[in-house]
């Protein structure tokens, strides 16, 4: 018992946040997709004790991407940098994610770099966007940060401010290591 037990830090929340960005990029031939684990083993959503329950960096960005389920993908375009790993795969600095439902569009992004934020300018090609309804970031100063018990929101989204609506469209400062979600009208 237990030896699938492994916490969940925010670098799993990033991992999390661009395969979702993939998964939905593909959606028109992916119907669906779900986590293996949920309770107290790899990459689970929750951590829980005999009393106690802790909602984990991935739990948030699943709650955050879920306005994306039974939306209408809108294709986007990131034009970014992208970082090389130890095993030679691309992974981009900064990606994204929009979609739209119930008159409201919602925008994803995540900013992969660890130590520094990243200035984004997000246009549209249509009438584009009036007005901000919410706008959401999950972060954390150490990528290695996580929820534990007696410290369940050492990571957690949290209000957003970094972002202003201008001619050119919507700019936005990503923190370093982090997600935001942005709905828009």
């Amino acid at each position: 018992p237990g030896h699938l037990y492994q916490q969940n830090t925010m670098r799993d929340a990033i991992v999390a946040a661009l395969n979702f960005d993939i998964f939905h990029k593909y959606t028109r031939r992916l119907k669906m997709a779900n986590i293996a684990q949920v309770v107290n083993v790899l990459q689970s959503m929750i951590l829980t004790n005999e009393t106690e329950m802790v909602l984990t960096p991935t739990y948030h960005v699943f709650e955050m991407y879920n306005v994306h389920q039974n939306a209408e993908f809108i294709d986007s375009e990131v034009l970014t940098d992208h970082v090389k790993t130890e095993r030679e795969c691309a992974v981009p600095v900064v990606d994204a994610t929009v979609s739209r439902k119930d008159g409201e569009m919602h925008i994803s992004l995540v900013n992969t770099d660890l130590k520094k934020a990243k200035k984004v300018l997000v246009t549209f090609d249509e009438a584009g966007v009036k007005n901000i309804l919410s706008a959401r970031v999950l972060t954390s100063k150490d990528v290695h940060d996580y929820n534990d018990f007696g410290k369940a929101n050492v990571v957690a989204p949290a209000a957003f401010k970094e972002y202003k609506l201008t001619k050119a469209g919507l700019e936005v400062t990503l923190p370093p290591c982090s997600v935001v979600a942005i709905a828009a009208k």
